[in-house]
């Protein structure tokens, strides 16, 4: 039986997988990066750096804390995001609930209606801000 596992153990370090995770965790990306050949390299270095588009850097028009109650929004939508009607282009805001002081960095959203209208939160926010996926919650906007 235990040379059964010590055999597997052998075949196991000798997988290319498990190598590789290895190697990133004991820092040893040096010897991977050489060892590969240069006409590997299928997008010229230009294209690498085009396709990184910056964020917008626009702010809200308001300063301080705008209050807003929100729901689950799209739960198939990725990222950290607040549809709201308080925003009306895309902009990062800090999110805080005020029952228990959690807070987190949020992309706003613009939605349509009445800047008093309710507001959606990603999965990924909601887990952010500790709150229950099926509840209504308060929450604090802070624009800067």
């Amino acid at each position: 039986m235990r040379e059964l596992l010590v055999i597997s153990c052998v075949l196991l370090v000798g997988c290319d997988t498990v190598r590789s995770t290895t190697d990133r965790l004991l820092g040893r990306d040096e010897a991977a990066a050489e060892a590969t050949p240069a006409a590997v390299e299928t997008a010229p270095a230009e294209a690498e750096s085009s396709a990184y588009i910056q964020p917008a850097t626009a702010t809200a028009n308001w300063t301080g804390a705008k209050t807003t109650i929100a729901g689950l929004g799209d739960p198939s939508t990725p990222g950290r995001w607040m549809q709201t009607p308080l925003v009306d282009s895309e902009v990062t805001a800090r999110v805080v609930v005020p029952k228990t002081g959690a807070q987190a960095y949020i992309t706003l959203v613009p939605a349509s209606g009445p800047e008093t209208g309710g507001s959606r939160l990603s999965l990924d926010a909601m887990r952010a801000l500790l709150v229950p996926f099926d509840q209504l919650v308060e929450v604090e906007v802070y624009a800067n």
